[in-house]
C-alpha cells in the first residue's frame, strides 16, 4: 500500500539486500556493515544510514500483546489474563522483583541501546551528504527524539537515570555511571524534545512519511512528559527523594502541561475522529499524531478474539474486567449506579456507552456473524483447562469490523503511540488541575463526549475542581483502555494501593433450561501492590551489581 512508500520500519534488517548506485553491499545486518560504508562521505542517498536509523524505529514500543502475548492493561485493574500463571498475571499480584525478565517489561536493556543507536546517528550523520538538506535535518530530528523517547520510557518505569549525553561508551571508558535526578531526566527530555521539533518535517506529512516523527510528534512527547512529571507520584505531598520526583510541589508543573499540550490543540492540524472504531483500523485517522506503523494483518484478532469458532482461530488471551465493564456508563452519559441512568442488570448491556460496545465482546455480541456465547459452557466459556475468559467478556478494541463476516482479514493494524484524543485529555487534567474547570476543560472533555454519542454530552455547567478532576478520569478509562494508559495512570495518580489490594470481577452468566439468563458478579482475582516500593521498578539486579555508583530505587 502507499502508506509504506519508501519506509519499512518493521521489516527486520537483516533480511534486507542492501544497494545504491554508488556501492555494492553484501547482504548482510547493518550491525555488520563497517561504519565507513554505514556514514559514506559518498552515499548521496543515504541508504545505510537510513537502514540505521529505521532499526532505531524498530526499538520504539510495539504495544498490544507484547508482554509473553498479554496486554500491559491486563496486569491493571481493567483486565487480567486469560491464561492463568502468566508473567503479566505474576505483574498484577505483586510478582516483580529485581531479577525480573524483559518480558515483564524490564524495558532496561531496550531502551539504553536505542539511546546509545541514536546517539551514534546523531554523531555519525553528519558526513553523509544527502541530496535534500532538509531530509537531512528531519533525520536528525528522528534520532534526536527517538533519543527522547527511549529516556522516557526509562523515567516512567524507575525515576531518575543516568543521562548519557552525546557520548557513546567503550569498553575502556568508566561506565559506573551514577542515576540523575528526576528533575535533570525531566529537563533533558523536554530540551531534547524542542531541540527536535525545529528539525522535524511539519504536520501533516504526505503519504510517503507516514510512521516518520513530525513536529506534532515530539510535542506529544513532550506534553506527555510534563503531565506525568506534574502528577502525585512525582509532584504530590510527598513526592518521595529527587530520584524519583521533586522535593517539593508545585502547582506551575500543571500550567507548564496544559500549555504543551495546548500547544498541539493550536495547531489546527489534528482532530477527533468521527467514528471511534476505525481510528485503529485506518490507514491514516486524522487523530494519529504519531504510531508504530505494520504491515496489515489480523494479528490482534488470532491473540485476542474469542475461541471455538470454526471459520476463525483465535486464542482469547485478554479478559476485560467487570471494573471496566462498569466504567463505561449509559448512553445517557451516567454512570450505571447513578438512579436516573436506566442500567437494568438483567440486561447490563443494552443502551451503554457506545465506546463499550467498541471496545469490549460481551454475551450476546455479533462476532464473525455468531451471538458469542460466555455464559457458562457457551462455546466461548466452555469451561475445562482450555484457554477462555475468566471474566465473560473478550477484547473488541483494536480488531476489524468483523460483526457479519466469517472469518478474519488483513487490515491496518497500527500501535498508535499519542493521538489526538489523548492531547485533549492532557489538556483537560494539566488546566483543571491548575486553573479549575474553566471553559477550556470543559471543551475537551465535551468534545471527547460529543463524539462518543452521549445524548446528552454536555457537562453540568458548575463543576468544582474534584468532580471534574473525576469526570476525566473516567473519560480516560474509557477512550484510552488498552493503549498502554491505564497501567501508567493509576500509578501516577498514586492510587494504585487503592486500585489493587483487592479482588478484581467478571460476570457469571447462567443459562436455564428455559434460556433465561442470570446474571452474577463474581470475583476472579485478587491483586497486590505494595505502596512502599512498586510505584517505581526496581533497578535490575545486574546494573546493581556492576555499578557500584547505582542506586537502587527504595524498597527494593
Amino acid at each position: 500500500m502507499k502508506k509504506y512508500g519508501s519506509i519499512i520500519f518493521l521489516i527486520a534488517i537483516s533480511g534486507l539486500v542492501i544497494s545504491s548506485c554508488k556501492k555494492y553491499y553484501e547482504d548482510v545486518p547493518v550491525e555488520q556493515i563497517g561504519e565507513q560504508y554505514v556514514w559514506d562521505p559518498l552515499d548521496s542517498n543515504g541508504t545505510n544510514a537510513r537502514l540505521y536509523l529505521n532499526q532505531i524505529y524498530s526499538l520504539l514500543p510495539t504495544g498490544f500483546n507484547r508482554l509473553s502475548s498479554d496486554f500491559l492493561c491486563s496486569a491493571s485493574d481493567d483486565a487480567i489474563p486469560s491464561r492463568l500463571s502468566t508473567d503479566v498475571m505474576s505483574m498484577a499480584t505483586g510478582g516483580i522483583n529485581i531479577f525480573f525478565q524483559s518480558n515483564m517489561d524490564n524495558t532496561w536493556n531496550n531502551d539504553y541501546a536505542g539511546i546509545r543507536k541514536s546517539t551514534i546517528f546523531l554523531t555519525n550523520f553528519v558526513v553523509v551528504p544527502l541530496k535534500d538538506p532538509n531530509e537531512k535535518r528531519y533525520w536528525f530530528g528522528e534520532a534526536r527524539v527517538m533519543r527522547a523517547m527511549f529516556y522516557w520510557e526509562l523515567v516512567r518505569r524507575w525515576g531518575g537515570v543516568p543521562l548519557l549525553g552525546d557520548s557513546v561508551k567503550t569498553l575502556e571508558d568508566n561506565v559506573e555511571i551514577p542515576r540523575n535526578t528526576f528533575d535533570e531526566c525531566i529537563q533533558y527530555i523536554v530540551n531534547e524534545c524542542d531541540i527536535a521539533k525545529d528539525s522535524l518535517r511539519p504536520d501533516p506529512v504526505d503519504e510517503s512519511n507516514i510512521g516518520r516523527w513530525t513536529q506534532a510528534g515530539a510535542m506529544a512527547l513532550k506534553a506527555r512528559v510534563l503531565l506525568y512529571a506534574a502528577s502525585a507520584i512525582h509532584n504530590g505531598e510527598n513526592p518521595g527523594n529527587e530520584l524519583t520526583g521533586y522535593t517539593s510541589y508545585d502547582v506551575n508543573r500543571w500550567k507548564l502541561a496544559a500549555d504543551a499540550a495546548r500547544e498541539i490543540m493550536n495547531l489546527g492540524v489534528y482532530q477527533l475522529d468521527t467514528l471511534f472504531k476505525n481510528i485503529f483500523i485506518s490507514d491514516r485517522s486524522v487523530e494519529t499524531i504519531f504510531a508504530k506503523t505494520k504491515m496489515a494483518n489480523h494479528y490482534v484478532e488470532t491473540n485476542n478474539g474469542p475461541p471455538n469458532i470454526a471459520s476463525a482461530f483465535a486464542n482469547g488471551y485478554t479478559s476485560p474486567t467487570q471494573e471496566l465493564v462498569d466504567a463505561f456508563g449509559m448512553s445517557n452519559g451516567r454512570d450505571i449506579t447513578d438512579p436516573l441512568s436506566n442500567y437494568n442488570p438483567d440486561s447490563p448491556y443494552n443502551n451503554r456507552d457506545s465506546r463499550f460496545y467498541a471496545t469490549i465482546l460481551y454475551n450476546g455480541a455479533q462476532w464473525l456473524s455468531t451471538p458469542l456465547q460466555t455464559y457458562d459452557g457457551g462455546f466461548a466459556k466452555p469451561g475445562g483447562t482450555s484457554t477462555q475468559t475468566q471474566t465473560s467478556y473478550y477484547l473488541r478494541k483494536f480488531m476489524g469490523n468483523f460483526e457479519n463476516a466469517t472469518q478474519y482479514s488483513d487490515h491496518y493494524s497500527d500501535f498508535i503511540i499519542f493521538r489526538y484524543t489523548e492531547v485533549l485529555l492532557n489538556f483537560a487534567e494539566a488546566e483543571n488541575e491548575y486553573a479549575g474547570p474553566d471553559a477550556d476543560v470543559y471543551g475537551a472533555i465535551d468534545s471527547i463526549r460529543s463524539r462518543a454519542h452521549l445524548n446528552p454530552y454536555l457537562l453540568a455547567p458548575g463543576l468544582s475542581q474534584d468532580s471534574m478532576r473525576i469526570i476525566i478520569r473516567k473519560e480516560r478509562r474509557k477512550e484510552l483502555a488498552f493503549e498502554e494508559h491505564r497501567y501508567w495512570d493509576i500509578r501516577r495518580w498514586k492510587i494504585a494501593g487503592e486500585v489493587y489490594n483487592k479482588d478484581l470481577h467478571g460476570m457469571s452468566i447462567i443459562k436455564n433450561a428455559a434460556g433465561d439468563l442470570t446474571f452474577n458478579v463474581v470475583p476472579v482475582l485478587t491483586t497486590v501492590f505494595d505502596e512502599s516500593r512498586m510505584y517505581f521498578y526496581p533497578i535490575p539486579y545486574n546494573e546493581i551489581v556492576s555499578n557500584k555508583n547505582m542506586v537502587q530505587n527504595p524498597g527494593w
